[in-house]
């Protein structure tokens, strides 16, 4: 397994290093709104250690964290007033997964019909 590289994108905006977008925080994840959005609403929600995919995260985080963090992803979504109408959480593992930064994030989309999820093998 690939060690956690400390000068990631997310490990740097959470050492407030690089300014984020911010939507949500607590001493467990951090919540902003991501640069390239993909949906009317879209946000990335990050855990406060150091972990590299959903995998890392499930095999290595106490279970204190990992409560914590799927709390912070749903208050997060009820923040931005998604809960009515729903939403949609995605996470990325690996490189056939199209894991852009090696920090384990979930992506919260929402603000319209998502549409239906589609095979996209290229």
């Amino acid at each position: 397994m690939t060690s956690y590289d400390s000068e990631n994108i997310f490990a740097k905006i959470l050492r407030e290093e690089i300014p984020c977008d911010k939507v949500y925080e607590d001493e467990f994840a951090l919540a902003f709104h991501d640069i390239t959005p993909q949906a009317p609403i879209h946000v990335l929600v990050i855990p406060k250690g150091e972990y590299i995919s959903f995998d890392d995260f499930s095999a290595g985080a106490s279970p204190e964290a990992m409560t914590g963090f799927y709390r912070a992803v749903q208050a997060s979504a009820q923040k931005l007033g998604l809960g009515e109408n729903g939403y949609r959480v995605i996470t990325n593992i690996g490189r056939d997964g199209r894991q852009e930064v090696k920090h384990y994030h979930l992506h919260i989309l929402g603000g319209g019909d998502m549409g239906l999820m589609k095979r996209g093998l290229a």
